[in-house]
């Protein structure tokens, strides 16, 4: 086995091996990584090979601290490795960390798409000197540890059948009041969709990323088929939209918004069955509706959204979570006991802009 970071040229191969994986994952992907470099991140990717053929990989993001000449690595659901393989991982996971002395990183995160069913993984972590960092907050991490996953290898008939009651009326509730769902979309469209999502995030109180954010999306996975936007009409208007990934035989739902107005004609539920639909034509298997709460009492301001997921009979799935590998304890340490005033003074800095702006 050898190890060897991969150059842009090398991006058809890096990817087509992650695609192909059972646990490969889009933000593993070679133009994920593109994508977080405009944020401040730099990607290093990280092939492993075993007679000329890929075996295992990892896409990993650094940031630098500010004032340490420190580094911190984040594999956003990595490694992409067989986890039964213990050798292979083994070796994987020697190899970051050489590579984190190089870049002097204190620790490295990953949150891998692990279901935390899957005791043999945990404790594979635990036992090569991984600790649980998980935070409890909104969706329980970085990436969402609860999801909604579909099959949808079925045909379309049956899991419409397989839909609750009222899911199945509301997506012909939506069709009969003349919703449309505009497939088809253009850049251009994305602004009409982010002015939605804007809406969205005012009425719910969440944040949300600047435009070019998006625009970098769009650039980097839509126009290199690894995405799509869907706006939904009714009466001449736009009143909702979304944007879905794909990559291998998986799809997911990134992004939603909705308008303040004509929510009783159910546009939602429409485009969702619209993205089920399409995810079946371009060949995906499985349909990842994203983050829900972990709490699942009546009284959270979530549980609306996790029942709006549930009734497409998706599987309530719980990941492993996120796990560190500390190479520096003092400064892994001291991060942590930095890095929550950090983020607080950032969410101040925003709320006082968006104050200013009003």
């Amino acid at each position: 086995m050898q190890a060897r970071l991969i150059n842009e040229n090398e991006r058809e191969y890096f990817n087509n091996f992650v695609a192909s994986v059972p646990k490969g994952h889009v933000l593993q992907s070679y133009e994920w990584g593109e994508i977080k470099a405009k944020t401040g991140w730099k990607p290093l990717r990280m092939i492993v090979e075993e007679n000329g053929q890929p075996i295992a990989a990892i896409s990993i993001l650094k940031r630098t601290i500010p004032g340490l000449k420190k580094a911190i690595f984040y594999a956003p659901r990595g490694p992409v490795v067989d986890i039964n393989n213990q050798k292979v991982f083994d070796f994987l996971m020697a190899e970051v960390k050489k590579l984190a002395q190089k870049h002097k990183a204190i620790f490295l995160k990953i949150d891998p798409d692990i279901p935390s069913e899957n005791k043999a993984f945990k404790e594979l972590l635990f036992s090569r000197g991984f600790r649980s960092a998980e935070k409890g907050e909104g969706f329980e991490g970085i990436q969402p540890k609860y999801v909604f996953r579909l099959d949808i290898t079925p045909d379309e008939e049956t899991l419409l059948a397989n839909m609750h009651s009222k899911t199945r009326y509301n997506i012909r509730l939506a069709e009969r009041k003349g919703v449309t769902i505009k497939t088809d979309c253009t850049k251009e469209d994305l602004k009409v969709f982010y002015d939605i999502l804007l809406e969205t995030c005012e009425r719910d109180k969440f944040l949300v990323r600047s435009y070019s954010y998006f625009e970098d999306m769009w650039d980097f996975l839509v126009e290199r088929g690894y995405g799509k936007l869907f706006l939904a009409q009714y009466e001449g208007k736009y009143i909702a939209g979304t944007l879905a990934l794909n990559f291998g035989e998986k799809a997911w739902y990134l992004y939603g918004a909705s308008s303040n107005n004509y929510r009783n004609v159910m546009p939602n539920y429409l485009i969702q069955w619209t993205m089920i639909k399409w995810a079946k034509e371009i060949g995906c298997t499985l349909y990842d509706f994203r983050g829900v709460p972990g709490d699942l009492s009546e009284d959270n301001p979530l549980y609306g959204l996790y029942k709006f997921k549930k009734g497409f009979n998706g599987v309530y799935t719980e990941f492993v979570g996120e796990y560190d590998l500390i190479y520096s304890p003092f400064y892994y340490w001291l991060w942590h006991t930095a890095e929550p005033i950090y983020q607080k003074g950032i969410r101040k800095f925003i709320a006082l802009k968006k104050k200013i702006k009003k």
